[in-house]
């Protein structure tokens, strides 16, 4: 019985011992997850982002220099109004008026509108016919309208492009 309290002595200082062992290798984990593994996923992020450049913050792309050179100057053509009857599933006719400029870069491509502008209406007042009014509700609804006359018009004027299409005027009724 004399020999318990030796034993029991040392089963605790070897307990605190693997105790004492085991905190510092939580605290090394510790160290590693909260400290050491941002630094290194930053680092890592920041390399793959300089390397690939995926948004292009460091090709110097974003900077303008007087090198450029002025501005080219932009050329409009306007179109002659539009009034086209809407698809509709109920028997209540609406109308779609439409004033359409377009804008390009040159005076040669203006020049190349008007022969192709029996064509160009055309295929205008077909698409402009299969809409329907709920095609042209919201900011989404006409920038799809913008994108889809900007396609048909590039496709007939092609080797030319159109820049962009301008609404002056549109009234759904």
């Amino acid at each position: 019985m004399a020999d318990e309290p030796e034993e029991e002595v040392a089963e605790t200082e070897e307990d605190e011992g693997e105790a004492a062992s085991k905190k510092r290798r939580f605290a090394g984990r510790t160290l590693v997850l909260f400290i050491a593994l941002p630094l290194l996923l930053l680092l890592g992020g920041g390399v793959t982002l300089f390397v690939f450049d995926p948004l292009g913050m460091f090709s110097g792309d974003m900077v303008e220099t007087a090198e450029d050179g002025p501005p080219k100057p932009v050329v409009f053509f306007e179109m002659p109004d539009m009034l086209v009857n809407l698809s509709q599933k109920d028997k209540r006719s609406q109308y779609l008026k439409l004033k359409v400029a377009l804008e390009m870069s040159d005076r040669e491509t203006k020049k190349a509108i008007q022969p192709m502008l029996p064509r160009i209406m055309d295929i205008f007042q077909i698409y402009l016919r299969e809409l329907r009014s709920e095609d042209l509700e919201g900011s989404a609804g006409v920038y799809r309208l913008k994108e889809e006359l900007l396609r048909r018009i590039n496709l007939v004027l092609n080797p030319r492009k159109i820049d962009r299409i301008l609404f002056k005027q549109m009234i759904v009724q």
